[in-house]
Formats: C-alpha cells, structure tokens, sequence
C-alpha cells in the first residue's frame, strides 16, 4: 500500500516504515502527527484530496541539514556578498496508511 501525501509545499511518495525528511513540522520529537492531505491512495486518485484517508507518522528528529554557501559577485563593481544557510527539517518515519 503506498500514498502521495503533500505537506511543506512538496509532495512524497509513502511507503509504511519509510523515513522521510520533510519541511519543519512545529511538533514535538517522539510524537505522532497525521498526514490528511492525501493526493492518492494506491491507485485511487482525489479531486484535490481522497476523502478519508490519512497517514500517520511518527517524527524522530527536528535539525538542521548542512550549511549551503550563498555568494552573490557583480564583475567590475566591487560587489560581493558571502551567506551560509542551513534549511530546517523534520525526520518522520511512516507508520501507518489509513482509507
């Protein structure tokens, strides 16, 4: 049984036990949280979202995944400008496929 479930923007394809490393979830570590924007279930596809179901999973870990040098240059100007970022995520793991 697998599920296209869409959160943070993006959408992932699901498998029970399957890790995944989403956008930041405001949720605590070892807690469930409940997918409900459920795109398809197996082959049955909803208009937007199929009706009743949901996904379960359990969040691991909050971090943050490795900084990403940004650096912006204008040639001849005298511009330069050097950034880093470090994008937050969510480690959950799917538990259950529910519909």
């Amino acid at each position: 049984m697998f599920a296209i479930i869409e959160t943070g923007g993006k959408q992932y394809h699901v498998q029970e036990n399957d890790v995944l490393y989403i956008e930041k979830l405001n949720v605590e570590e070892n807690s469930e949280v409940v997918f409900d924007k459920v795109l398809m279930l197996n082959k049955k596809v909803g208009s937007p979202y199929v009706k009743g179901a949901k996904v379960k999973a359990l969040v691991e870990k909050q971090g943050k995944n490795k900084k990403i040098i940004v650096y912006k240059y204008k040639a001849k100007k005298n511009y330069h400008k050097k950034q880093g970022h470090r994008q937050p995520y969510t480690k959950v793991k799917i538990l259950a496929i529910e519909g």
